[in-house]
C-alpha cells in the first residue's frame, strides 16, 4: 500500500494540485479581464462601465457567469448536435492545455519540456478547429461565413508569427521557454528585435480574433459570426476560451520579448520583487494594449486584413529571419544558450 501511494497515488495527486493551482487563477483572471475591459473602454469613452453589481461593479463577472449558467442551451433543429456541443468545449480545453508549458518563474512550470515553444505553437494552431466545427455544425450561413473567415485569418497570421518566433530561437539556441527567458538577462529581445515584437503582437490580435481584426464575429455583417447560434454555457465556453487565449498570447509576448519573470534591470529595488510578480505585471501591460486597441481603432476590411498578413508581415518577417541569421554568422555570435 505504501509503495502504491508513493509510486502512483501521491505523484498523480500532486500533479492534479499543480494543475488546479494554474487553472483556477486563469479562470478568475478571465472573469475579471472581462470586467477590466468594460472599465478601461468605459474610461476611454468617458463613461462609467459596470458599477452596480457589488462595490465598484466587482461582482459583475460573477453575475454574468451565473446568468449564462442558468440559461437554457438551445440547439438549432438543423444542427449537428454532437459537433455543435464539442466545438466550444474544444476551444475552451485548448486554451487551458497551453498553460502547461508556461514558466511563471525560475523553475515554476508544470511541464518544463525542451520543445515548449513548438507545443505552444501547435496548440494555438489547433484553436481554429473549434471555430470551424462551430460554424459548420450550426447549419447557419452567418456562422459558416464567420468560421471560414476565421480559418483564413488564423492560418494567414500564423505564418508570420512562426517566422518571428524563428528569429528569437536563432538568438537563443533553444526551444525551451525557460531558456528563452534566461537568455534575456542582459537585454530583453524587444530592444534588438523591436520590429519583430510589433509584428508578433499585432499577429496575436489577429490570432485571437480581437479588434481591429475581429472579422469572424463582426456584429454589423455576420450577426456575431461563428457563435451566432450558441447560447448559455456553450456560448460562455467560447467567451472563456477567447479571453484565456488573450492572456496566453500576452504571456507568450512577455516570454519572447519582455524577459518573462526577469526585472528590467538587475539592481535594487527591481530585483527585490519576486519573478512571478514581474511576469504578471508584463501580462497585464500587454492585455491593457489589447483593450486600448479595441477602444481606439476601427475594424479592418477583410481584404485589408489579408493584405497586411501576406503582403506586409510575411515579407518583413521572412527578411528578418535572413537578416538575423546573417548578423549571427557575420559577427560569429553564438546563441545565448545553445
Amino acid at each position: 500500500m505504501v509503495e502504491l501511494w508513493d509510486g502512483y497515488i501521491w505523484p498523480t495527486l500532486w500533479t492534479v494540485i499543480k494543475i488546479l493551482v494554474i487553472v483556477i487563477p486563469v479562470m478568475i483572471s478571465v472573469a475579471y479581464l472581462t470586467y477590466a475591459e468594460r472599465k478601461v473602454i468605459g474610461a476611454m469613452h468617458m463613461r462609467r462601465g459596470p458599477n452596480v453589481v457589488g462595490p465598484f461593479g466587482l461582482l459583475q463577472p460573477m453575475a454574468d457567469g451565473l446568468k449564462l449558467f442558468l440559461k437554457e442551451t438551445i440547439i438549432p433543429s438543423g444542427a449537428n448536435r454532437g459537433v455543435f456541443l464539442i466545438a466550444p468545449m474544444l476551444t475552451f480545453i485548448l486554451a487551458l492545455v497551453a498553460w502547461a508549458v508556461i514558466p511563471f518563474g525560475a523553475g515554476l512550470v508544470l511541464a518544463d519540456i525542451n520543445v515548449g515553444i513548438l507545443f505552444l505553437f501547435a496548440i494555438s494552431s489547433l484553436g481554429v478547429y473549434g471555430i470551424l466545427m462551430a460554424g459548420w455544425a450550426s447549419n447557419s450561413r452567418y456562422a459558416f461565413l464567420g468560421a471560414l473567415r476565421s480559418a483564413a485569418q488564423m492560418v494567414s497570421y500564423e505564418v508570420s508569427m512562426g517566422f518571428v518566433i524563428i528569429t528569437v530561437l536563432m538568438c537563443v539556441g533553444s526551444l525551451n521557454l525557460s531558456d528563452i527567458v534566461e537568455a534575456q538577462k542582459t537585454v530583453w529581445f524587444v530592444v534588438p528585435l523591436f520590429p519583430m515584437a510589433v509584428i508578433f503582437f499585432i499577429s496575436t490580435l489577429a490570432e485571437t480574433n480581437r479588434h481591429p481584426f475581429d472579422l469572424p464575429e463582426a456584429e454589423s455583417e455576420l450577426v456575431s459570426g461563428y457563435n451566432v447560434e450558441y447560447s448559455a454555457m456553450a456560448f460562455a465556453l467560447f467567451f472563456l476560451g477567447e479571453y484565456a487565449n488573450m492572456i496566453l498570447m500576452a504571456a507568450m509576448t512577455s516570454i519572447l520579448f519582455l524577459g518573462g519573470w526577469l526585472p528590467p534591470v538587475d539592481i535594487a529595488p527591481f530585483n527585490w520583487v519576486p519573478g512571478p510578480i514581474w511576469f504578471f505585471a508584463k501580462i497585464a501591460f500587454c492585455l491593457f494594449i489589447f483593450l486600448w486597441v479595441r477602444a481606439t481603432f476601427p475594424r479592418y476590411r477583410y481584404d485589408q486584413l489579408m493584405r497586411l498578413g501576406w503582403k506586409v508581415f510575411l515579407p518583413i518577417s521572412l527578411a528578418a529571419v535572413a537578416i538575423v541569421a546573417g548578423v549571427l554568422v557575420a559577427f560569429d555570435l553564438a546563441p545565448v544558450v545553445g
